[in-house]
């Protein structure tokens, strides 16, 4: 039984119990939003989670960290050290998107030390696989592309991500439109070039009912990605991005109703001005589905600063309706990132959500801020530190200040104007 259908059934899981604490609500809230479909819990049955989490509305804005191998830098132990600095800094979700060796292997040892949802894409297992096959993608089965996806199922993930909108028809109105980037999505753009290549229908699209099946046997909640998203501003919010969402839409209304959790991934590269358009069309399309977005990156221009440019739309993004944040590292767009990198991205990504549920004036948030403005008034350094959200670089530029006065910092140093109004007052 899936967590949707259990729900139904007015049933209450674990899982249910443990969010409904860890998000301080009402456990009858928890079971309602899931049962609307405008919330998910992605927890595979084959994988005990410590700490489960609740995606979707009325919950903290939450946020994944992808790793994984690449080809060209196939260490596991380094994605394994990522796994863990990201889950310490904050992550509620961790994506492995492994296309080096031994990617089965890889998954169930990131799953094992993994406490939140896990998340893949299984398509880039089937690519890899063919590829020492001496194959191309173009080669691919539809039953060998089943078959991995249960393998992932079979393996304790508990979401995935299955760019199933990548139609036809909206290939078509892709040539026609004559974007500027393309597609950007690496799934995306297998499936494409599989449909090209054998002129058939997109399998996820054609097969959907069976894709059902199989998430519905191990509670894989699915990630309905978004394979047409913008790669860069020129292409935000255009045709092919817009019909792919539609039948996004269409595709959500076919999951609930077999008793499959859900969500829809969305775009990619934003101008500011369209973030929010973005997050209400979304929300209307699917139904209030949890919107799980990238970035948005809000600027094309900043390489090894990308980081910043996610946090801002990440932050209006999630003021405006999305429930679930993919982290931006500063390597996106230059090489796979390293453990600082995932660090910082996670950081980031984590200030961009609290951000946003401060927006929405939720309490938990409030609470955090207010701790740290008593503990400023009081030029309590310490107190300080343990408010902030990376404590170790805090106290680390704090100790590095020349001698002076520990009651003020050297900034201001004995123009301090809370120290001087204090003496005075």
């Amino acid at each position: 039984m899936t967590q949707r259908q259990a729900a139904l059934s007015g049933k209450i899981t674990r899982e249910m119990e443990l969010v409904a604490h860890a998000e301080n609500c009402c456990i009858d809230f928890v079971r309602k939003q899931i049962v609307s479909g405008e919330a998910c819990l992605p927890c595979n049955s084959k994988h005990t989670l410590a700490d489960p989490k609740i995606i979707g509305n009325g919950f903290k804005i939450k946020i994944n960290a992808n790793i994984g191998t690449s080809p060209d830098l196939f260490d596991p132990d380094l994605e394994f050290k990522k796994v863990d600095i990201a889950i310490k800094y904050g992550a509620d979700a961790i994506m492995d998107l492994s296309t080096g060796d031994n990617i089965r292997e890889i998954r169930r040892a990131i799953r094992e030390r993994c406490t939140v949802p896990l998340g893949t894409v299984p398509i880039y297992q089937v690519a890899c696989q063919l590829l020492h096959q001496n194959k191309s993608i173009e080669d691919m089965s539809i039953d060998e592309f089943f078959k991995v996806i249960e393998q992932h199922g079979e393996d304790g993930v508990d979401f995935i991500t299955v760019h199933c909108g990548v139609t036809k028809s909206a290939l078509d109105r892709l040539k026609i439109q004559q974007r500027t980037m393309g597609i950007v999505s690496r799934g995306g753009s297998f499936l494409a070039r599989w449909m090209i290549k054998n002129k058939k229908e997109n399998p996820l699209f054609e097969h959907y009912d069976r894709l059902l099946e199989i998430a519905r046997e191990f509670d894989m909640t699915l990630s309905l990605g978004d394979g047409l998203r913008p790669g860069c501003l020129m292409d935000a919010t255009d045709r092919a991005q817009i019909e792919e969402l539609i039948t996004l839409g269409e595709l959500t209304d076919r999951a609930l109703n077999a008793g499959v959790q859900v969500m829809v991934e969305g775009p990619g590269h934003v101008p500011m001005d369209q973030i929010e358009m973005n997050m209400k069309i979304q929300k209307s399309i699917c139904k209030q589905a949890p919107f799980y977005v990238l970035g948005p990156i809000v600027t094309d221009i900043a390489p090894g600063y990308d980081h910043i440019t996610s946090a801002i739309g990440g932050a209006i993004a999630a003021k405006s309706g999305a429930d679930f944040l993919c982290y931006v590292t500063p390597a996106e767009h230059l090489r796979l990132p390293s453990i600082d990198d995932v660090k910082i991205g996670t950081i980031a990504s984590k200030i961009a959500a609290h951000a946003a549920d401060l927006s929405k004036n939720r309490s938990d948030a409030w609470k955090k801020d207010r701790q740290m403005a008593i503990a400023r008034k009081k030029l309590d350094w310490d107190a300080q530190i343990a408010c902030a959200i990376d404590p170790t670089i805090a106290r680390e530029f704090r100790s590095s200040a020349p001698p002076m006065d520990e009651s003020v910092c050297s900034m201001c140093g004995k123009y301090c104007a809370i120290k001087g109004l204090e003496e005075v007052l």
